[in-house]
């Protein structure tokens, strides 16, 4: 099949924008797990909660479903009271995948090394609906089982 040059070069220059959001979304989004790592890992839950959208539909799916940013991080300063019960935080096989320019999904593992008076060893998958707002990419659904 012959294709017009023109054509072929127009197509050629509309490709790498898609391509290069993608990457720049997926770079932004692994800095910002790699934020909330650190902010986990001392103890920081308002720091690691920065990576999600302060909005009231916000929400966390785990044994139940929370709404709300204020009510994630009630979740979390529940269910992790003191830097024992946190732990140290480490995710692995994230792949992130674009739903377009302003959303994407993001899977992966987490796991949690941790005493066993803190807890013992804690361990899932996490799949994470991300928002760009002009804050950043923000996390906007977190269902983590």
């Amino acid at each position: 099949m012959k294709v017009h040059q023109g054509v072929l070069a127009a197509l050629l220059l509309l490709l790498p924008g898609p391509v290069l959001r993608a990457q720049d979304a997926s770079v932004s989004i692994r800095k910002v797990l790699a934020a909330q790592v650190a902010a986990w890992n001392r103890g920081d839950l308002p720091a690691f909660m920065q990576g999600y959208k302060n909005a009231p539909d916000t929400t966390f799916i785990g044994r139940s479903i929370q709404y709300g940013w204020q009510q994630v991080l009630d979740r979390y300063q529940r269910s992790y009271p003191t830097k024992e019960n946190m732990g140290t935080l480490d995710f692995s096989e994230i792949q992130v995948r674009p739903l377009g320019p302003d959303y994407a999904v993001v899977t992966g593992k987490y796991h949690l090394a941790r005493s066993a008076a803190g807890g013992g060893e804690a361990s899932g998958i996490f799949s994470l609906v991300w928002e760009k707002t002009a804050q950043g990419w923000k996390i906007i659904l977190d269902h983590t089982s």
